[in-house]
Parts: structure tokens; C-alpha cells; sequence
């Protein structure tokens, strides 16, 4: 059985097609190029499912549903629930979490089966803490690197938007910038990991995921994993639920 998992978010659109053995074939492409997603399934033998994740709003949906339509399989669009594939949900409104967020908690879930940090680094930063006995506990969002620099640029009248480097202790404006965003959001998964132990969670394994994960990685002082496609993997076990 083949199934076709599409996560549709704010910058890219991924994508993976499955069979019994694993991963078959996967691609992205960016989110503002979403009307291209048809010639790219054109290739692609029938699925028997598909599952689609969409934070992107309506509009990329509707693209999404007529890029599919070809396949004549009725897509499941999934939404946050309060139980799903062995993780519980404590969020006060289960459906109110991010499609996104809760594919990607089951995806650590099935991959580790352990406390985790689940962590995307994407246009915004989420960190979402789940326990040993596979309940999402909570999380938090924070900007992405990108937002916080454009913040800066449009609301401080002499910073301005510069290619810049992390260092330890920057000497220039542009490096300040970036070295700040990404202390910012490396700081952010640390205090969630530290809030975990306090609280009698262990020490989790942070599980990093989206675009950004490579920035923030090496600044982490925490055992990790990076999964590449983290929400695909969750998609797909919910197809398989």
C-alpha cells in the first residue's frame, strides 16, 4: 500500500511517498511556489492514502486539494486531537494545536519512545514538551530567525537587515543580530529542556526538525537527534492508525 503525506507550512510544502519498506520518494518545494505542486505528484504512482498537514491557511489548501485531485483518493486532513497513536494531548483545546506540531509529536513518539523536546526551527520556533508516557504536556512558539531580524530592521531606525555570523562575542552590528537570534532560540529549547527536569520529566532527547535545525544544533547543550522530515513521519503514522 502506498501513501502520500504532504506537510504544508509557512515557507516549504514537503512531501513523501510510502510503501510497505519506507520512504519511497520525497521532495519540497517552497510554499509560494504551491501551484507547481501538481507537476510535481504527476509523476508519482497512485497512492491508496493521503494525509495532509496544512498551517499555510485556506488558499494553499485549496491548491493542495486540486495539485490531488488527479488521484481520486479523498485526502485526510488532520487536525490536533486528543488522543492519537499512543500520545495523549493535555493542550486546554486539542484541536487548537497546529496540525503540524501534533504530527510531529507523534513522529518522535514512534521513533523514540521516550521524553522528548520536540523542537521546529521554521519561520517560528516551537518547542513542545512530550513525557515518557507519550503525553504532549505543552510547548511554547517563539519568532523564527528570520522574523526576529525583520522585527528589528522595521522597528529600530539604524539596524538594517545584513548577512551576518554567530560568534561568542560579536564586534559588529550584523553578527550581534544573528549571534542574538540564535542564542534566542537555542536558550529557548534549553529552558524547556531544563523545565522538564524540574518538573520530574527526565532529561528529554530534543528532537530537532524544520529548516533551521542545522543553525541551532551545535549550540545546544543537550543530547540530540535531527529528523529531516519529523512531521512527515508522523503524517504517516496516522495514515497507518
Amino acid at each position: 500500500m502506498r501513501i502520500l503525506a504532504i506537510d504544508a507550512g509557512n515557507t516549504r510544502i514537503k512531501w513523501g511517498l510510502a510503501d510497505t519498506q519506507g520512504w519511497v520518494r520525497q521532495g519540497w518545494l517552497a510554499t509560494r511556489d504551491a501551484s507547481e505542486l501538481g507537476g510535481g505528484f504527476a509523476t508519482l504512482p497512485a497512492p491508496a492514502r493521503i494525509v495532509v498537514s496544512n498551517v499555510a491557511g485556506p488558499a494553499v489548501g485549496s491548491i493542495v486539494a486540486a495539485a490531488l485531485a488527479s488521484f481520486q483518493v479523498e485526502p485526510r486532513w488532520i487536525v490536533g486531537r486528543a488522543r492519537q497513536c499512543g500520545v495523549r494531548s493535555s493542550y486546554a483545546d486539542p484541536a487548537q494545536l497546529g496540525s503540524d506540531r501534533w504530527a510531529a509529536l507523534i513522529g518522535a513518539w514512534r521513533l523514540f519512545q521516550r521524553s522528548c523536546a520536540v523542537v521546529n526551527v521554521g519561520t517560528t520556533l516551537t518547542v513542545d514538551a512530550l513525557s515518557d508516557e507519550g503525553v504532549f504536556l505543552g510547548g511554547i512558539i517563539v519568532p523564527g530567525l528570520e522574523l526576529m531580524r525583520d522585527a528589528l530592521a522595521q522597528h529600530t531606525a539604524q539596524l538594517r537587515v545584513e548577512d551576518g555570523a554567530f560568534y561568542y562575542f560579536p564586534d559588529k552590528t550584523a553578527d550581534a543580530v544573528m549571534s542574538g537570534a540564535v542564542n534566542a532560540l537555542a536558550g529557548s529549547v534549553e529552558r524547556m529542556v531544563r523545565f522538564m527536569e524540574e518538573t520530574g520529566q527526565g532529561t528529554p532527547l530534543v528532537v530537532l526538525s524544520g529548516g533551521g535545525a542545522s543553525l541551532i544544533a551545535p549550540r545546544l547543550n543537550a543530547t540530540l537527534e535531527v529528523v529531516d522530515n519529523l512531521v512527515l513521519e508522523g503524517l504517516l503514522r496516522i495514515a497507518l492508525e
